[in-house]
């Protein structure tokens, strides 16, 4: 039974943290039924609501299972893996668990404008053609415009338009690598990496990293004593830890790629946002090379278009993988996108943004203090290593109960080299005031007693 004297508010928050804490601890078992809502309310004296929220949250979590008529049960067996960030807003909560770039009216206006050209000038192949060599062949022109900014000399024949990143992403996967292969990536990395690779059959290795990502001689090591098809990489800044590669360690990583035969699928969609920006690795190796970029985090979210450049020998690959998963990208998006390169509100949005995180930043390390944590001038989030002692689970969990959702590390990690527990936050997700809140209860918890937050819980 739950102790109402350990409850904190959000009271609904706070009783599912004792239930999940009980399951993980193992004096709940599998299959145990637990009280219906009203019972567990009348017992605690607390609202029926409060009590189905709870229920609501543990079964978020995939900790329990409602089943209508039988009622809630504990559920402990394996299950799907869980996102780094809340899928949803919840009112009471300051949410820097998900990335996102900072939006502002500006970013409405904008989005309801393209909406008003578009209905004056959609051509007739975006809205009635099956075929994405009909629709396509002018935003791909456009698309080189966009990739020589990012730093990319490539012929238009060579990029595919996607519904963003994640589509790209998982196109180029199943265009260099095999069910049953394996594909290498830095010890922290995408979110999304793990559980795709997992779906597509495909066998995740994390590489150690250093200060300046993926070390090279670890690379290396890990072809010859295995078989590698692909290397997974995050070299500008949107990594995990926000690291912008140097120039030296990208030729580095292209070299062991060569002398390995792998290819090289390169994750780069904060694109021109990054100032002072390097050559990608698209451009060190373009002959093996999948280069995936997106305006997603960059202009508006809901411009959900993305750019995939690959090299002749992959293309034909591309095109039919894409064509079975997505069969091709939403004309209406590509026609928004195409439009504000050509127009210029590509690189309006994209300057707004570094003004935006400028701002955002330095409220970061106004709030952070002397908190050693990693970040980018551009970069949409902190990379918060915690201090001795601190629990991941436990400093995720007691930010929640305070108020604050946050992204735990261990979402991103890969490999254990050199682990240690750490959270993501996001820097554009909210208002500037309540960063700054969110901010300052994050840097309150970090410098107070880990033991307590354990026995908080």
């Amino acid at each position: 039974m739950p102790d109402t004297a350990q409850l904190r508010r959000p009271a609904y928050l706070s009783l599912a943290e004792q239930f999940a804490r009980a399951i993980q601890e193992g004096r709940l078992q599998n299959g145990t039924r637990l009280p219906t809502h009203r019972k567990l309310a009348d017992d605690l004296k607390l609202s029926v609501q409060t009590v189905s929220r709870a229920y609501d949250e543990l079964i978020r979590r995939g900790l329990i299972s409602g089943e209508v008529g039988r009622g809630s049960f504990v559920q402990t067996r394996p299950r799907e893996p869980a996102p780094p960030y809340l899928p949803e807003r919840l009112g009471e909560l300051i949410d820097l668990s998900i990335l996102k770039p900072v939006c502002e009216q500006i970013h409405l206006e904008k989005m309801r404008e393209a909406f008003a050209w578009l209905a004056e000038n959609l051509p007739a192949s975006s809205a009635l053609s099956f075929r994405p060599n009909m629709v396509f062949p002018r935003h791909r022109n456009v698309a080189a415009e966009w990739l020589s900014r990012c730093g990319l000399d490539i012929s238009p024949l060579n990029i595919s338009l996607t519904n963003g990143a994640t589509s790209a992403m998982t196109v180029a996967l199943m265009s260099v690598a095999p069910p049953g292969s394996t594909i290498a990536t830095e010890a922290i990395s995408h979110h999304t990496l793990v559980p795709l690779s997992t779906y597509l059959g495909i066998r995740l290795q994390g590489i150690a990293i250093d200060d300046d990502g993926m070390m090279p001689e670890a690379l290396d090591e890990a072809c010859r004593t295995g078989v590698i098809r692909a290397i997974f990489l995050q070299p500008s800044v949107i990594n995990p830890t926000a690291t912008l590669m140097s120039a030296d360690r990208r030729a580095a990583l292209a070299e062991v790629a060569r002398r390995h035969d792998m290819a090289i699928i390169e994750n780069d969609i904060l694109g021109p946002l990054v100032e002072e920006r390097l050559p990608p690795i698209a451009a060190l190796a373009p002959e093996r090379t999948l280069y995936v970029t997106s305006f997603t985090k960059i202009t508006v979210p809901g411009l959900r278009i993305g750019y995939l450049a690959a090299p002749d020998r992959y293309v034909a690959a591309v095109a039919n993988r894409h064509l079975v998963s997505n069969w091709m990208a939403t004309p209406s998006m590509a026609e928004i996108a195409s439009y504000w390169v050509s127009d210029g509100t590509a690189m309006e949005l994209v300057n707004w943004q570094r003004r935006a995180l400028a701002v955002r930043h330095a409220i970061a390390t106004e709030s952070l203090g002397n908190l050693s944590h990693r970040t980018h001038p551009q970069s949409l989030h902190v990379w918060l290593p915690l201090p001795e002692g601190h629990s991941e689970d436990a400093f995720v969990s007691q930010a929640r109960l305070r108020g604050v959702a946050i992204a735990p590390g261990a979402s991103f990690r890969t490999a254990d080299f050199g682990w240690r527990p750490s959270v993501r936050i996001s820097l554009g997700s909210t208002t500037e005031q309540e960063l700054k809140t969110g901010l300052g209860t994050v840097t309150s918890l970090a410098l107070g007693d880990p033991e307590a937050l354990l026995l908080a819980i």
